[in-house]
């Protein structure tokens, strides 16, 4: 079908309850992801982010792991922006209640005029239980009882103009069709573009589909394979994303010493601009509405603003 740029449906009633709508959230077809920001002191974030929304990103899509609390991050960043939404990619559900979540999400969409997005997600056995110290098991469960709590949440606040949005992480069939019917729709992470349509069939054909896709600029195989590794290490040890990744077929040796070059190359799209935005092209064809790069810097820890500024006419047909 023809990409989507945003979603106006009615709710539907999921197993466990309704889904939330979108209204008419548009987070355009490409947005950046970053952790980068995590790094930087707020004074700088803001600044990026005020940057990020001048040049024409959709969205501006910030983690929870080891680096900030998302939802007061994107408080931060929603203060510091006009037009982009602001995303969590994604909240951790144990790190706060159901109640909390929704009531945070309620405040984040009526102070931002509805430019906050609650991305949710289960997280993995080895942060839950060796970071936070709790017991991580049934995540498909663990979201559905989370997302009822959510939706049952008591408050007296005052209402945002409209429902606000959320979407769930998501890689195996069971939690994209959850996806499909108790969100506006899923984030994927840490894929290659054979995963969209997959995805996609999965979702149906309503709910939004975004897709996260790793980027570096540069020509030399050597330093962008190099650059890809380092990214890809920690999340070849998390049993989600490699589980993923066999279901489409990858074995041993492309999981194997930080990835065969044919797994790098999937995962990670490098060379110059127009490489990286025929990739982002490649899962809008595929079926994605949105697609959130996050550029990769040979230097981890580096804010990469230089590419972030050089990819944007490529991305946003500027």
């Amino acid at each position: 079908g023809v990409p989507r740029q945003r979603s106006r449906w009615a709710p539907a009633r999921g197993p466990s309850g309704p889904t939330v709508p979108s209204g008419t959230m548009d987070v355009g077809s490409v947005g950046i992801w970053t952790a980068q920001l995590d790094l930087q002191p707020a004074a700088r974030a803001r600044e990026v982010a005020a940057e990020l929304d001048e040049l024409g990103y959709g969205a501006l899509w910030v983690p929870e792991a080891v680096g900030r609390e998302s939802l007061t991050h994107a408080a931060v960043l929603l203060g510091a922006t006009s037009r982009m939404v602001v995303a969590t990619g994604v909240a951790n559900i144990y790190n706060r209640t159901p109640a909390a979540a929704a009531l945070a999400q309620r405040l984040l969409a009526d102070a931002s005029g509805g430019r906050f997005l609650l991305g949710l997600g289960v997280s993995h056995g080895p942060m839950v239980e060796g970071m936070l110290g709790q017991r991580w098991d049934k995540p498909y469960s663990r979201m559905v009882e989370y997302l009822d709590a959510m939706d049952g949440a008591f408050t007296v606040s005052p209402a945002p103009a409209e429902e606000p949005p959320r979407v769930l992480a998501a890689l195996g069939p069971r939690m994209l069709e959850l996806a499909g019917q108790r969100a506006w729709g899923a984030l994927t992470y840490f894929v290659p573009v054979a995963h969209t349509p997959v995805a996609r069939r999965h979702l149906g054909d309503g709910p939004m589909l975004m897709v996260e896709q790793a980027a570096v600029l540069s020509t030399d195989p050597e330093v962008a394979r190099d650059a890809a590794r380092k990214h890809m290490q920690v999340y070849l040890s998390l049993p989600n994303y490699v589980n993923n990744l066999r279901r489409l077929g990858w074995g041993d040796d492309d999981l194997a010493d930080g990835g065969s070059d044919a797994l790098v190359d999937a995962l990670v799209a490098w060379g110059d601009v127009d490489a990286v935005a025929a990739r982002v092209a490649e899962h809008r064809q595929a079926g994605a509405d949105h697609v959130c790069v996050q550029v990769l810097d040979t230097d981890v820890s580096a804010l990469p603003l230089a590419q972030w500024r050089e990819l944007a006419p490529a991305l946003l047909g500027g």
